[in-house]
């Protein structure tokens, strides 16, 4: 039910108030009882009854006071209704500086940039000077849409009319810039302000995360601490994202009671945080616990809880846990298909990739391309690629460099190298693409013997400039991480993993282990390759961790490139035969090694 339907009658229709004192006593506290009645609203988010104090106030008439106008707009924005907003404005006869703040305000907080824009603009128009709390709402727009040239206009704008030292004007600016990648303007910017506050802190920061750029990131938030600086739960949850990135456990988890003794702990970005923090470091129970503590779950936390069980392989929770979003009111959106369909795809379950692919438009969904490339990899996987060619074929839009790279990662699985040169025509006829993808194709005909073609493929990224990314392996002891590459010697420790490896290589060829040399893509000797595939970077990070860690804790080891089938198969040995938890995460997934098994049943 819309709130326009209650409407019964016409601003005209209103009877002027009287003069009469008592009259106009009674007026004021009539609308000092409704302005307070919906903030009340707005904070328990209450959609029927501020829809039925919305009617009583077009019927009092007091809907012409700007200041309730701007108290329905922020109403309707933080109940997610931006357009109801629009129209509440667009009813106003009065527009204060205030009113259009709330209504691009509105926009910009419920992902409309291009209309808050739109509204900035017909605001100018109308010779509405913008204010510290207008210029902010503008930028934040540029930030959602990326377009750091629209925000640099803006930034002028802001300049030449004197908001060049505002403190709220400056750090919507450093956010705006770090959001759009622009990290160097937004350190720029950030140090010439005369005066920071927590959201320039916090964009600085998130910048520097969203980069990869970790250390800088960290280093910035300790001296925000040793500033005094009261940290925000923005703040706290682009470090814990930082911590989570680079598997910063021990860090992360300092931060995690920090988040506690300041009260932030119930936040949903910190909630969300917390959860993709303890996911990527191997400990989904952790996940679980933070997202069973959370009092109040937004979306964020619901899609964030869905990946972290659908990397680890909980298929069961992944299932529930839609079901359960359902069964609260909790609308999925379009990230929360691509997890379903992540899982899906790694879990080899066809079917239900299918279902909930077709599942999207019931929801509002359109499928994008990300959807597209999600079902194409579901089905590549399986080894339907023939299936996945038909999808691709009929798809509304045409084929990006993601869908074919799905297709490709099918033709590696399954080695079939006809469909994969088939697929490096379609992909060549794009441009220039990723090297992700000229290494797929390189990897398909090696691991076809078709070295002349691989050597081709290679020679194109030599040219281009881009080399492969090194294969690396990490783990954390205490408060340093150590990191591996494929026959590494670099390390202080070298003698004694190398001594390790060794014995457990002779107690796994006891066991009637033979190398697959099939994962050396090069062309070499036989010798040779099982030389390489012994040493690889994830068999060296294990190794030390044995020498180092006690018996009774996992072992964790993170890598950057996906792990191969022979050291798959290693590694449920070493399980066994060291009686030791080893839990591996790699560019796509975990896998829990225990026993002599894996969690991913060997389908990854």
């Amino acid at each position: 039910m819309s709130y326009q339907l209650v409407q019964e009658t016409t601003h005209s229709h209103f009877p002027k108030p009287s003069l009469n004192p008592q009259n106009i006593l009674s007026f004021e506290l009539k609308y000092r009882v409704i302005c307070n009645n919906l903030l009340s609203l707005t904070l328990s988010r209450s959609l029927p009854k501020g829809i039925a104090l919305h009617a009583q106030i077009i019927k009092s008439g007091i809907q012409l006071i700007p200041l309730v106008s701007h108290h329905l707009i922020n109403f309707y924005s933080k109940l997610q209704r931006p357009l109801d907003s629009t129209q509440v404005f667009h009813e106003t006869h009065f527009k204060s500086s205030t009113t259009w703040s709330s209504v691009i305000s509105s926009l910009a907080q419920n992902e409309q940039p291009i209309l808050a824009l739109l509204f900035f603009r017909e605001m100018l128009h109308n010779g509405v000077r913008p204010d510290d709390h207008i210029f902010p709402c503008a930028t934040k727009a540029c930030g959602i849409l990326r377009d750091y040239r629209i925000g640099q206009s803006i930034h002028c704008f802001a300049l030449k009319i004197g908001f060049e030292s505002d403190v709220f004007v400056g750090s919507s600016m450093v956010d705006m810039y770090a959001k759009c990648g622009e990290i160097e303007i937004a350190r720029k910017v950030f140090d010439q302000m005369p005066e920071r506050n927590v959201v320039s802190w916090s964009g600085m920061i998130y910048g520097y995360a969203q980069m990869g750029q970790d250390e800088e990131a960290l280093r910035l938030f300790k001296l925000a601490l040793g500033e005094g600086l009261d940290v925000n739960d923005f703040t706290f949850s682009s470090v814990i994202r930082v911590c989570g990135n680079s598997t910063l456990l021990e860090l992360g988890k300092q931060i995690h009671g920090l988040c506690l003794k300041t009260s932030y702990d119930s936040s949903s970005f910190i909630g969300s945080a917390l959860i993709s923090l303890y996911s990527k470091c191997g400990l989904v129970e952790g996940a679980y616990h933070v997202f069973d503590e959370v009092p109040a779950r937004n979306l964020g936390i619901w899609n964030s809880m869905l990946i972290a069980c659908a990397q680890h392989g909980h298929m069961k929770k992944v299932f529930g846990l839609f079901k359960e979003m359902e069964s609260v009111g909790m609308k999925p959106n379009f990230i929360t298909f691509l997890c379903m369909l992540y899982a899906c795809s790694h879990a080899g379950l066809v079917s239900e990739g299918k279902f909930y692919f077709g599942l999207m438009k019931k929801h509002g969904v359109e499928p994008g391309d990300q959807h597209y490339a999600s079902l194409v990899d579901c089905l590549g996987r399986a080894g339907k690629l023939q299936e996945a060619v038909q999808v691709i074929e009929k798809m509304p839009m045409q084929p990006t460099e993601s869908v074919w790279g799905a297709l490709l990662t099918g033709c590696r699985i399954h080695r079939n190298t006809e469909l994969a040169a088939y697929v490096a025509d379609r992909v060549f006829e794009l441009g220039p693409v990723s090297s992700g993808v000229h290494v797929l194709l390189s990897n398909a005909y090696a691991a076809a013997g078709r070295y002349q073609e691989a050597a081709r493929a290679r020679k194109m990224l030599r040219d281009k400039g881009v080399k492969k990314e090194t294969g690396l392996s990490w783990v954390e002891e205490g408060n340093k991480v150590h990191t591996f590459a494929a026959g590494d010697r670099s390390h202080s420790k070298s003698k004694e993993i190398y001594e390790k490896l060794d014995e457990l290589g002779d107690y796994m060829e006891q066991a009637g282990y033979v190398a697959d040399t099939n994962y050396v893509l090069q062309q070499v000797a036989g010798q040779e390759k099982s030389e390489t595939i012994r040493y690889h970077s994830e068999r060296l990070a294990i190794a030390f961790a044995l020498i180092t860690f006690p018996p009774e804790r996992p072992i964790r080891v993170m890598k950057n490139l996906r792990v191969c089938g022979d050291c798959h198969n290693v590694m449920k040995i070493i399980s066994k035969c060291t009686k030791r938890v080893i839990i591996v995460r790699d560019n796509n997934r975990f896998h829990c090694f225990e026993d002599g098994k894996c969690s991913c049943g060997d389908y990854w």
